[in-house]
C-alpha cells in the first residue's frame, strides 16, 4: 500500500497553507502549460488520478465533461474534496493507486497531477489506465521532474587550483527517496525521464507532448521565487494517447 502522507494531521495541515490549495488551479503557475495539453473533454467521461481537493474534477465540470471521477488515497483529502464541491456530476472515491482497478473502455480522459512519483512502480497502473481508456483517449499528468527529485551532494574540493566546489546528482540511481517536506519521512520515487516516458510505450500509449515546465516571462516578473525553476524545472508535463 502506498504511504499515506496526506492524513498525517502536520502535512495535511501544512499542505493546506500551499497557494495551490488555498487558490485552486489559479495558484498552480504550471495550469496553463496543462491547460493546452488537455483534449476536449466536452460530454466526455473523466477520471483524476490523486484528485485532492478536487479543483482539476470541478474544473473538467466546468469546461463540459459529462461525468468525473476523483480518486484519492487520503481520506482528510477527499473530505475537504467534497466539502468544495456541490455537483451529482462528481464523484469521489477512496483508493489506492498502487492496486487500482479500472472498469475497460470507461474513460475518455485520465488525469493525474503531482501524485505518480508517490509510486514505486508506474507499470501496473499504467496498464490499468491504458485498459480503462476508450479508443483515442488521453492520458495527462504532471509528476516531480527527475532532476527535482535525484539528490544533490554539495561540497567543497580543495586541490593544487585552490578550493573549488563539487555536486553529484546522482541522476542515474533510481529508487526511494525520504525527505522531510511539510513533516518528516516523506516517501518519494525518483526515475529518469526516459524511464517514464518509455513505461508510457511499454504500456501502448503514444507520446504526444512532454513538457519541462518553467516558468513564463510574465511570471517571473509577478513571482520572482519562481526563478529556481528555470535553472532546475520541479516537474515534467506529460500527455498521452491510447
Amino acid at each position: 500500500m502506498s504511504q499515506n502522507i496526506y492524513d498525517n494531521q502536520a502535512f495535511f495541515d501544512g499542505y493546506a497553507q500551499l497557494p495551490r490549495s488555498q487558490f485552486g488551479l489559479g495558484g498552480a503557475p504550471e495550469w496553463a502549460s496543462i491547460q493546452a495539453m488537455l483534449p476536449d473533454i466536452s460530454g466526455k467521461r473523466v477520471i483524476d488520478l490523486g484528485c485532492g481537493y478536487g479543483w482539476f474534477c470541478r474544473s473538467a465540470r466546468a469546461a463540459g465533461a459529462a461525468e468525473v471521477i476523483g480518486v484519492d488515497l487520503s481520506e482528510k483529502m477527499l473530505a475537504r474534496a467534497r466539502e468544495l464541491t456541490d455537483d451529482p456530476g462528481i464523484s469521489y472515491r477512496l483508493g489506492d493507486l498502487e492496486q487500482l482497478a479500472l472498469p475497460s473502455r470507461e474513460f475518455d480522459l485520465v488525469y493525474s497531477s503531482l501524485t505518480l512519483h508517490y509510486l514505486p512502480d508506474l507499470a501496473p497502473l499504467l496498464t490499468a489506465i491504458y485498459q480503462a481508456l476508450q479508443p483515442g483517449g488521453w492520458l495527462v499528468f504532471t509528476t516531480e521532474h527527475p532532476i527535482y527529485t535525484c539528490p544533490v551532494r554539495q561540497g567543497w574540493l580543495t586541490d593544487g587550483e585552490g578550493q573549488r566546489s563539487w555536486a553529484v546528482s546522482n541522476y542515474q540511481n533510481e529508487g526511494q527517496r525520504v525527505s522531510n517536506w511539510l513533516a518528516d519521512g516523506v516517501i518519494k520515487y525518483h526515475r529518469t525521464l526516459g524511464t517514464t516516458l518509455n513505461a508510457l510505450m511499454a504500456a501502448g500509449f503514444t507520446l504526444r507532448h512532454v513538457n519541462e515546465w518553467g516558468p513564463s516571462a510574465e511570471q517571473l516578473v509577478a513571482t520572482p521565487a519562481l526563478a529556481e525553476e528555470v535553472e532546475r524545472p520541479m516537474m515534467v508535463l506529460i500527455s498521452a494517447q491510447r
